[in-house]
């Protein structure tokens, strides 16, 4: 639901809406009622039950409340043409003391509409290597149809980290949309977006999704369970929509060439709840501009919770400093800010020379960020790097950036070939003198899409 949006080219999947695929299969995870515990094997990554004081806001140690009507340097409109301006008022986003979050649309005198957007600060949600990730909401949609709903965007769905340091990036970052419905309609509606615009793998701006009804009861109105699963355990990987516990969609990573795969779901994420007003999807689907006069304010989305859990592989590191480095270091790649491609391992590199976990799985179009990193004059760059030969470590290289991941590289290094993924060596390249606060961006290129090189830490001298 960001750049672009999704089209009136959309109207004709939305309005064939397609039913359950026919695997009525439950996930191993809260099927249906919202079970709180960690079953099957599941282990709790981050949850939130949004208890708390009527009338307050999120817990801010959780959650960022977006503003305004775009990403600074982002497009206007979030991308999408929705017409509302996102406010942190508790008028429109609050929690309601009996254990829920409360999202509320609501019009001015003037006729101009206001709601409300979060994000988790959390931006690392992947699943552990060769595991699955579950990310789950209980959400009432808003009690709105008919007329009266024409405009209404409800939405929880996850974007890829790499958007905040560059929110022109979409939809390569990918975009796993769990549950979106408008216009108060029967149906709700599972998405990937991924890939380049126009068109692309993804088809977008449309994406690669499906619709269905929900069960039981209408969606509007009701409290039902929408629950995405992430799997890097199967072959192909895959990814999962589910209502209810009822599996309605799901995208192999053979549906895709590998790369674009690879950008979109090789990628740590962060979750976001919001409730926009018109835009492509709602103005495709009722073949209208909206709102309208006679759209009603004030119909609240409400969420029980949100848990992400997660299943199998290897755990990956999340301790750490998240911003705030010494440039010389050494700065440990698994404490990257935000990431982009890759993930983190076991290292069987000597503790003295960095040990721990490193990140791997890095190839062309990775990225990783460091956020408020102090020089003092450096002129070096160092990396110490591992790498398993062949021809996919050929002309691979990490670049240095500051300030902005398309910003020209101050460095370069060549890792080529170490001698095997777990055989290190600590490489240096030269860069000009550079003092001062910095966000750095390692960035890493290749002629082909195969991952070239393991990192275990960076620094400067």
């Amino acid at each position: 639901m960001l750049a672009g949006g999704l089209v009136l080219a959309m109207v004709a999947a939305v309005v064939a809406v397609v039913a359950f695929t026919g695997d009525d299969s439950t996930s191993g995870g809260d099927a249906g009622g919202g079970d709180k515990t960690n079953d099957s094997g599941w282990t709790q990554v981050f949850r939130d039950d949004f208890d708390g004081t009527a009338g307050s806001l999120p817990a801010k140690d959780s959650w960022l409340i977006d503003k305004g009507t775009g990403y600074p340097g982002g497009a206007d409109h979030w991308g999408t043409g929705e017409i509302e301006t996102y406010t942190d008022s508790t008028k429109n986003v609050s929690l309601d003391g009996k254990g829920n979050l409360r999202i509320t649309p609501l019009r001015d005198n003037q006729g101009a509409w206001t709601s409300a957007r979060i994000e988790s600060v959390r931006e690392d949600f992947q699943p552990p290597q060769h595991g699955t990730l579950r990310v789950e909401s209980r959400v009432q949609l808003p009690d709105v149809t008919g007329a009266q709903a024409k405009g209404y965007w409800s939405a929880f769905w996850l974007l890829g980290a790499g958007v905040r340091g560059n929110p022109n990036s979409w939809p390569g970052i990918g975009e796993f949309d769990v549950l979106e419905h408008v216009n108060g309609i029967g149906e709700i509606r599972g998405t990937l977006h991924c890939g380049t615009e126009p068109g692309g793998p993804c088809d977008e701006h449309n994406g690669r999704g499906s619709g269905t009804t929900c069960p039981g009861s209408p969606c509007a109105g009701n409290f039902h369970t929408y629950a995405f699963e992430w799997d890097r355990s199967s072959s192909p990987e895959e990814l999962r929509w589910y209502v209810d516990g009822k599996k309605f969609w799901s995208v192999k990573a053979t549906d895709v060439d590998a790369q674009t795969w690879k950008q979109a779901v090789h990628n740590s994420s962060f979750i976001l709840f919001n409730l926009a007003i018109g835009g492509d999807f709602p103005n495709g689907q009722a073949q209208a501009t909206t709102p309208d006069a006679g759209t009603k304010p004030g119909v609240p989305m409400v969420i029980d919770y949100v848990s992400v859990r997660s299943r199998g592989g290897t755990p990956q590191a999340t301790t750490g400093p998240r911003t705030g480095f010494k440039a010389s270091g050494p700065i440990r790649a698994e404490y990257a800010t935000s990431q982009q491609g890759t993930a983190v391992q076991p290292s069987t590199d000597r503790a003295e020379k960095g040990g721990g976990h490193t990140v791997g799985w890095l190839g062309d179009g990775d990225m990783l960020r460091f956020d408020g990193v102090t020089f003092t004059g450096d002129t070096h760059f160092r990396a110490r790097v591992a790498s398993g030969g062949g021809v996919a470590t050929e002309g691979g290289k990490i670049e240095v950036r500051l300030d902005s991941p398309t910003a020209a590289p101050i460095g370069t290094l060549e890792p080529g070939n170490t001698g095997g993924w777990q055989t290190w060596k600590t490489l240096s390249a030269e860069i000009p003198s550079t003092t001062g606060s910095h966000d750095v961006f390692l960035t890493f290129a290749a002629p082909q899409p195969d991952d070239f090189v393991n990192l275990n830490w960076v620094g400067f001298s």
